[in-house]
């Protein structure tokens, strides 16, 4: 069997920054065990798996994202490449694709050389973090978290500065070992070269990612958080990991709007 691939680097401008992600493009489902090794075989941090929605109404596309080691239920990064692959080589022409995935119906649209993001919010609240958390997340460099929050599988923890964001250094086999959820680090973006209202870095050991270059569903609990904080629902973030990202977000009441660029950098035929 014969399967389109594809190589999309999201929220980038250029190749070799934002977020790879691959794309496979589907006849039907294959097994979930094909579709983790598939996965495990891309090694990134996301693949996203798409089928075309015959006669199924308002879906356009089947989507599920996988990391090397686990289903996920939501990615941000993966669906603008997927959208990003549909545009750029599947022939669709509405401004609007509409996909069904576990997170519900999700929506990317078309805007000059942004795709937009339709992506459920998950506003966070305050909770206790998990046992050694907040050390494994600043344990060689020694700053701690002014505020802990939780959306719904993320844990958000909150710095007085993005210069104490960005010398994190996380002991990333004790942060595995706190539970499957994702752990995001944020800090208002004032100190930081750009005109940015926040800053971010993204932690995911548990699902085989040590640090994610730019993580899209995590905006659905950091961009509610910053929003009620400033005051304002457009918001201008960048994901401060070696490779970086821009984001562009629009905080609605139930909606967290996602706007990025995408840069397709390999296509080819996987061979199972």
């Amino acid at each position: 069997m014969k399967i389109p691939i594809y190589q999309v680097d999201a929220f980038a401008t250029q190749p070799f920054e934002g977020n790879p992600a691959a794309v496979c493009v589907l006849d039907k489902w294959l097994d979930d065990r094909t579709l983790l090794n598939i996965a495990i075989e891309n090694n990134l941090s996301e693949t996203a798996f798409i089928v075309k929605a015959d006669g199924v109404p308002d879906t356009d596309y089947h989507l599920r994202w996988f990391t090397p080691a686990v289903e996920v239920d939501l990615c941000g990064h993966a669906t603008i490449a997927a959208a990003k692959v549909i545009y750029d080589k599947l022939g669709f022409a509405d401004p609007q694709i509409r996909f069904s995935s576990a997170s519900g119906p999700l929506g990317v649209l078309k805007m000059a050389n942004k795709l937009v993001l339709d992506f459920p919010s998950r506003k966070p609240v305050h909770v206790q973090p998990p046992q050694g958390s907040m050390e494994a997340i600043g344990a060689r460099s020694g700053a701690v978290p002014i505020d802990v929050l939780k959306g719904e599988r993320d844990y958000l923890y909150v710095y007085d500065s993005a210069e104490a964001v960005k010398d994190l250094k996380p002991n990333f086999s004790q942060l595995k070992r706190c539970g499957l959820y994702g752990f995001i680090a944020t800090a208002l973006g004032e100190g930081y070269s750009g005109e940015y209202d926040f800053v971010s870095r993204g932690f995911f050991p548990a699902y085989n990612i040590d640090e994610d270059p730019v993580t899209g569903s995590a905006h659905c609990v950091s961009g509610p958080y910053w929003a009620e904080k400033l005051g304002k629902s457009n918001l201008f973030a960048r994901q401060i990991s070696a490779r970086g990202g821009d984001l562009w977000l629009t905080i609605e009441q139930e909606r967290v709007k996602i706007a990025g660029d995408a840069v397709l950098v390999l296509q080819g035929e996987l061979t199972i």
